[in-house]
């Protein structure tokens, strides 16, 4: 099952992809794609739906972010062996964990708006993993009972702010407009094994990323397993995974995020996403 949010910022409407690929709206069974949308009998309230019975969404729409009310959005970094070469830093032996602001959470198709004086955007291509139900201390076995879904998320970063300005790699990662995340979630039990999923990103119709879920360091397991013993996940909490080689950044020149840039990206059975990347205004 693919359930998505549909209509302007802010002002979304809950709906679900049919097989056929048409929007068929979700606002006369449920307010809105919130955590508690996301629990087990929830979701299986909802598969139970014929799509057919419900109203078609036919004009051309804006896609949301799939879940309102993501209270953390949590992310692991040099999850793939390459990548970390790429980026000069050691194969971590444990999860690198960072936070992504809330704020920064946008629309899959919504434009990627660099920050003042921005010198080093850039982009990553990940699998990002939804909590479904609280989850505290939790043993690799029974970790993936805990994710209701999964969903494309394009980790956008800004390298000086990342690397330059002290420790923390949060500063380069949550500037507004820096997490696009659907264009839907994908229940778990369509998804199947997390581990199998085809990655890839285009810029300006150059492809730059291509890689597989199956070269993860550290797998959605034990992602859910290890982020369990640190902090209590909540139904909602989103994971972004961490990204294959060809950011930026490991190219020779690097090359980084400019105004009009167009960046195009997806996962084998999650969709695909398109931004424009745009200058810096005071109103994204």
């Amino acid at each position: 099952m693919k359930l998505l949010r549909y209509g302007p910022a802010n002002a979304e409407k809950p709906g679900l992809l049919d097989n056929d690929g048409v929007i068929r709206d979700l606002s006369g069974v449920i307010a809105d794609i919130t955590p508690d949308a996301l629990a087990p009998e929830s979701l299986s309230k909802l598969a139970r739906l014929d799509p057919r019975s419900l109203p078609a969404v036919t004009s051309p729409v804006r896609l949301g972010v799939p879940v309102n009310g993501i209270r953390k959005f949590l992310a692991i970094g040099l999850n793939y062996a390459d990548h970390a070469v790429e980026a000069g830093l050691p194969i971590p032996n444990e999860p690198v964990v960072f936070m992504k602001a809330i704020s920064c959470l946008s629309g899959p198709n919504d434009d990627v708006m660099l920050p003042p004086d921005a010198k080093r955007g850039d982009w990553e291509v990940e699998l990002g993993i939804v909590i479904g139900r609280t989850a505290r201390h939790v043993s690799e076995t029974d970790a993936l009972s805990y994710v209701a879904g999964y969903s494309l998320i394009n980790d956008v970063s800004e390298r000086e702010w990342q690397f330059d300005h002290g420790l923390t790699w949060d500063k380069g990662k949550g500037f507004d407009t820096f997490g696009p995340v659907g264009p839907w979630l994908v229940t778990a039990d369509e998804v199947g094994d997390p581990q199998s999923l085809d990655l890839w990103l285009e810029l300006n119709g150059k492809r730059m990323q291509t890689g597989n879920t199956k070269t993860m360091i550290f797998g959605v397991a034990q992602i859910v397993s290890y982020l369990s013993k640190l902090f209590t996940l909540w139904p909602g909490d989103l994971i972004t995974t961490g990204t294959p080689p060809g950011v930026g950044m490991g190219h020779k020149p690097p090359v980084f995020l400019k105004s009009g840039d167009v960046m195009r990206l997806g996962i084998s059975k999650l969709g695909e996403q398109t931004q424009k990347v745009v200058a810096f205004s005071l109103s994204p």
